[in-house]
């Protein structure tokens, strides 16, 4: 009677222990019930009828090796692939390794829609990477991986749409072209920053070919302007000094006027000779006039002439 318990006991729980399903977070577990989709396990506890229902399994790749696994992670995921031969448009055979990223959001169609939705995404990147890289030259290849990456993009997602799976991004990992190529492109790179350099030289030298006539034009400008500004002011001392001999001529006239008013002739005459005297003087070659020693009685006769002038009248 003991052992009958005992047995009984151990298939009670196996029974239950088979019946409790623990799924993980972000992972999702399809429940089949005599062989018919019956429902989605979701995170958390999960109990199920033993016998009855049973969790289907799934056929995944990772890191080159399948593998079955109930457990249906949603998570985004990262699938790389190696390189495979594209011939582009204008017919160079290249070398392009790629890596997608999508997401199961419906369980349910990746299970019952394709029979391997890994191996089914695998060989649709291929296809697809063979048929769009084949409408670009190899340049456009090399320089428009944007453009190739979003249209894989959306041709992926619109095709894994009814897989129940969402391709997010793809990217084009590496693009290598044949030797000669590369060999080929080393050479027009040397000779393209070969020629940068001379123009960027010869910018530089006209640069500084401007900035030094430029320098060399404002000096000349500085220097006629100091040239202007000297000559005006020579004029204007010039002018001036005009101006004063004729105001002392005036002056002069003035008091010979009114010598010959006040009735002195005499002293008139001899202001008028003796002002025509330095007058001459001072128009000769030499700015300094030299007055002899005996030359002071006449200066001093002037100094008379001038006070008889200047008497008022008796």
């Amino acid at each position: 009677m003991m052992i009958v318990l005992v047995v009984l006991a151990l298939v009670v729980m196996a029974f239950v222990g088979a019946g409790v399903k623990i799924v993980l977070q972000a992972e999702v577990m399809v429940i089949e019930r005599f062989g018919r989709f019956d429902r989605i396990a979701k995170s958390g506890l999960n109990i199920i009828v033993p016998f009855f229902d049973k969790p289907r399994q799934m056929l995944l790749k990772r890191e080159g090796r399948y593998f079955t696994t109930a457990r249906i992670d949603i998570r985004e995921r990262v699938m790389g692939f190696e390189k495979t031969a594209v011939i582009t448009h204008d017919n160079v055979g290249i070398q392009v390794g790629s890596v997608i990223y999508y997401q199961i959001i419906d369980p349910v169609k990746a299970l019952y829609e394709v029979q391997n939705v890994d191996v089914a995404i695998e060989q649709l990147v291929m296809t697809n990477l063979r048929n769009i890289m084949g409408g670009f030259a190899l340049d456009e290849t090399l320089t428009s991986r944007e453009t190739v990456n979003n249209k894989l993009r959306m041709v992926m997602d619109e095709a894994t749409e009814k897989w129940g799976v969402k391709v997010t991004r793809v990217e084009l990992r590496e693009i290598e072209p044949p030797q000669n190529i590369v060999q080929a492109m080393n050479l027009q790179m040397t000779a393209e920053r070969e020629r940068r350099a001379e123009v960027t030289k010869a910018e530089g030298d006209k640069a500084a070919a401007i900035l030094q006539a430029e320098g060399e034009k404002q000096s000349k400008v500085l220097q006629a302007q100091g040239t202007r500004d000297a000559a005006i002011a020579i004029a204007e001392g010039e002018k001036q000094a005009k101006i004063l001999a004729a105001q002392a001529t005036a002056e002069q006239t003035r008091l010979v006027y009114q010598s010959i008013h006040d009735g002195k002739p005499d002293a008139a005459l001899l202001t008028i000779k003796y002002l025509e005297t330095l007058q001459t003087l001072a128009q000769g070659s030499s700015n300094k006039v030299f007055v002899p020693f005996p030359s002071m009685d006449v200066l001093g006769a002037v100094g008379a002439v001038t006070e008889a002038l200047a008497a008022p009248k008796g």
